[in-house]
């Protein structure tokens, strides 16, 4: 908080920050809170125009902070006091100690923008407005630092800790049958947020290390000591994760205890759950939802089996010119891509564009086994693979429409569902054409990724800085100058022969994806989705095995003597959707009666978004058993008590009463085996 205040009256790394004057300041009787006001002058980056139609050269905001050095919390509350008749900027940030150790800072910040008019040019100062609230985010931790370390170049690499002591009046001395207490000093490192922890600087740190191992022996109220299930092995850690901040370890803690509690035997291993964690840099939500949504993918079309299933085409396995070959430096498995040697058009004619996503699919999940096989080999954590692109022959051709179309779809795919497993790319002898395609294909990179390539025009690869610091010599492949012989398939044009038509494409596209014992379904509000199961044997078994996408939803497993009538779909239209091919089907009859034409042989199952449930019912009686997946209605004061971002779009989804799972059943009986299958999806 000291580093903080150095931000005024102005900051030189702001330039936007023009000055500031401390409108009002009160502190505490105890002096344990500090509250100060000031009004901001902001030079903003608006065009001159825009300034001069609004008369004004400076924007200015009311900033009001407020530091409880008791609680160790500082509130910072800002809004904007030029044309607040015509736009509302509200924004709230809190500095606080993380419950579980007193040595990290959570840093929270919510914001607002809310513009009635403003001369017509409403589209145009939303757009500044974001780019200048982008701008200061992401100044936010070199800001910090660079007054954290003007602190440490003073001596200053700790601020001793608020005490009542130190500013309230002494207390009486004690009598004759009391003890004083020994002398204690708390202190804690400056504070930082919690994306900016790992950064601290090593003096600081040691501080805080040596303070830490003070207060537990004498202050046990100070500091919570973590369960065996807070940490992880230090060797495990080091042997199969890598370096991980105190912070990684927790989130990959916290994330995996999630997934256990949702998803029932279905665990990604560490090494996988982290990847998500560093794609979304260990924000827990956003890396929570894009790994579900992953889980999800993989179950639908049984990724997890894609390595056993996959047979690739001979076309393929003639003209694919992309194949493993050792490791690099690092141990990282090695694939190399003769890109320019690839018919693509040929390819994608021939297969379509399905069957190639498929191949370069099998090919992620064999890298995937491969760096656990190098991890076991090089007895260090292998997370990721090197790619060599070799784009020797790359020429217009390459520009093919439906190609590049085929190339973004699978780039899109991989990106999505295999994060972090690209640990260089390597491009070679790229030609003149090749600033053309990456133009096309890099805004759909993610910026991580991008940082992890290295391209060489030419023969520059075989200089200093070149192929040999990434790939050991002895396996330099030979169409690479090297004398290591590569399997990988030279390729050639695909002959028009092996050519088929879209509409063939189309059958063979629909058969590979529908490939699942997973169906689609939507639930909506007042239409569940139902399944009838008839068992003719007592004492049969059902299972269920499904996923809750989006919302959340109810299953109920009701038994009835009579059978319904036959399953009607319920019309989307009446629900103001239209969702061509989503399954939606009702059995129980509104004229029914509950306890008199059917009956609940389970208690109701709340599941909520992003759960993975599975379970079993041993049945009574013969007849006809119904699995109901139908809507969950919150209270209607739920949404108040949202405060993220995410929820607050999970809300707005089920207040448009659609909800979204995927489901598999069995029933296994005494003499037969039937199966049934569904996937709800809302």
């Amino acid at each position: 908080m000291t580093a903080y205040e150095r931000r005024f009256p102005t900051c030189h790394l702001i330039p936007m920050f023009v000055n500031s004057d401390v409108v009002n300041e009160e502190t505490s009787e105890d002096g344990a809170t500090h509250r100060i006001e000031r009004r901001c002058a902001l030079d903003v980056d608006a065009p001159r125009l825009l300034k001069r139609i609004a008369g004004v050269d400076y924007v200015y905001f009311i900033q009001k902070n407020t530091l409880n050095r008791k609680e160790r919390t500082l509130i910072i509350e800002s809004h904007n006091e030029t044309f607040s008749n015509r736009v509302v900027v509200n924004e709230t940030c809190c500095y606080s100690v993380h419950p579980e150790n007193e040595d990290w800072t959570c840093f929270e910040q919510t914001a607002s923008l809310d513009i009635k008019s403003f001369f017509g040019f409403e589209s145009t100062v939303e757009k500044i407005a974001m780019k200048q609230y982008a701008s200061s985010i992401n100044k936010g931790k070199e800001i910090i630092e660079f007054y954290l370390r003007e602190l440490e170049n003073e001596g200053v690499t700790h601020v001793p800790r608020w005490t009542c002591s130190s500013i309230c009046p002494a207390l009486p001395a004690p009598n004759s049958l009391s003890t004083s207490p020994p002398e204690l000093q708390l202190t804690s490192t400056p504070a930082v947020p919690a994306s900016h922890a790992a950064d601290t600087k090593d003096a600081a740190s040691q501080d805080a290390k040596q303070d830490s191992g003070a207060l537990q022996g004498d202050s046990l109220a100070e500091i919570q000591p973590g369960t065996p299930e807070d940490k992880l092995d230090a060797d495990y850690i080091k042997r199969y994760l890598g370096d991980l901040t105190p912070l990684q370890e927790s989130c990959l803690i916290r994330l995996r205890k999630w997934l256990q509690e949702t998803h029932k035997g279905k665990i990604p291993k560490d090494e996988h759950i982290l990847r998500f964690l560093r794609a979304r840099d260990f924000n827990m939500d956003k890396a929570r939802e894009i790994l579900c949504q992953s889980l999800t993918w993989r179950k639908q079309h049984q990724v997890d089996y894609l390595l056993e299933t996959w047979n690739p085409p001979q076309v393929l396995q003639d003209y694919y010119t992309g194949g493993w070959h050792h490791h690099d430096r690092d141990g990282r498995p090695l694939y190399i891509l003769r890109l320019g040697h690839m018919d693509t058009k040929g390819l994608v004619r021939a297969l379509g564009e399905e069957s190639l996503l498929r191949h370069v699919l099998s090919i992620n999940e064999e890298g995937l086994r491969r760096c656990e096989e190098n991890t076991k080999l090089f007895g260090q954590p292998i997370s990721c693979w090197t790619c060599l692109v070799d784009l020797e022959g790359l020429n217009m051709r390459h520009l093919w429409r439906p190609g590049v179309k085929a190339l973004l779809r699978i780039i899109e795919v991989v990106e999505a569902h295999y994060p972090e497993t690209l640990g260089r790319l390597l491009i070679l002898r790229a030609p003149r054409v090749f600033p053309v395609l990456w133009t096309l294909v890099s805004p759909f990179i993610d910026e991580n990724t991008r940082k992890k390539f290295l391209i060489y025009a030419g023969n520059d690869y075989q200089g200093p800085g070149g192929l040999v610091d990434y790939i050991d010599k002895e396996i330099i492949p030979d169409f690479l100058g090297g004398e290591c012989m590569c399997e990988v398939p030279e390729g050639g044009l695909v002959p028009k022969s092996m050519y088929r038509t879209p509409e063939e494409l189309e059958n063979e596209d629909v058969r590979l994806w529908t490939e699942t014992i997973y169906q689609s379904a939507s639930i909506f509000k007042g239409a569940p989705h139902e399944l009838l199961i008839e068992i003719i044997d007592a004492a049969s078994v059902i299972t269920w095995d499904f996923d809750v996408c989006k919302g959340d939803i109810v299953f109920n497993i009701y038994h009835s003597k009579r059978a319904p009538q036959p399953p009607r779909k319920d019309p989307l239209g009446a629900h103001g959707i239209t969702s061509p091919g989503v399954n939606n089907v009702q059995l129980i009859d509104k004229s029914w009666t509950l306890g008199q034409d059917y009956s609940m042989v389970e208690s109701p199952l709340t599941c909520k978004e992003g759960e993975s449930v599975q379970g079993s019912h041993i049945t009574r009686w013969p007849g006809f058993y119904i699995l109901q997946w139908k809507f969950h209605n919150m209270p209607a004061c739920s949404a108040t008590n949202l405060s993220r971002v995410d929820d607050v779009l999970a809300t707005l989804q089920v207040s448009s009463h659609k909800c979204k799972v995927m489901y598999y059943t069995e029933v296994l009986g005494s003499e037969d085996f039937r199966t049934a299958c569904c996937d709800v999806q809302s």
